[in-house]
């Protein structure tokens, strides 16, 4: 069985003269993704791995999940192919996962992150929110053959 999480980065500012990869947090998204990160300890793995997203405002968001709750941030691995607003692109590079990883937390993008757990979990979302945890479980062994999840878990920064 693989278990994965999707957290997606938290609000980011659009009033930069900057890169869209070089965006960062806004105040009320650092306090967003800590509700959550404090909210989501009781349900994360025993272990896992991480991944994240080389955009600024995903790696920030990676870091604040992990210090908020209780992680080691040196555990993330950034990888440039999750920065990608397309499902499809976010289901190879998961797929890709080695198998000897049960259980993977991945911070990313939206549209990216919704249609994917719309694609993959069973509970209908309209739209995962900045901050927006989802956990689907996988009765699949293999990260390649992963189909037909189980929504386990949300945490959208509204409903804390």
């Amino acid at each position: 069985m693989k278990s994965l999480i999707l957290v997606r980065h938290a609000k980011s500012s659009w009033n930069l003269p900057v890169q869209d990869k070089d965006r960062e947090l806004i105040s009320i998204g650092i306090e967003s993704i800590k509700k959550v990160a404090k909210k989501a300890i009781a349900l994360l793995p025993k272990e896992f791995t991480i991944w994240s997203s080389t955009a600024k405002r995903a790696s920030q968001t990676a870091y604040l999940f992990c210090e908020n709750a209780g992680i080691e941030k040196n555990k993330i691995n950034f990888n440039d192919s999750l920065y990608t607003f397309d499902d499809s692109s976010l289901e190879k590079s998961i797929k890709k996962c080695d198998n000897n990883i049960e259980n993977l937390i991945v911070f990313g993008h939206n549209a990216a992150i919704t249609d994917f757990v719309n694609k993959f979990g069973d509970k209908l979302i309209f739209n995962v929110p900045t901050s927006g945890f989802v956990f689907i479980k996988f009765e699949q062994n293999n990260w390649a053959d992963i189909q037909n999840g189980k929504t386990l878990h949300t945490i959208f920064p509204k409903e804390i």
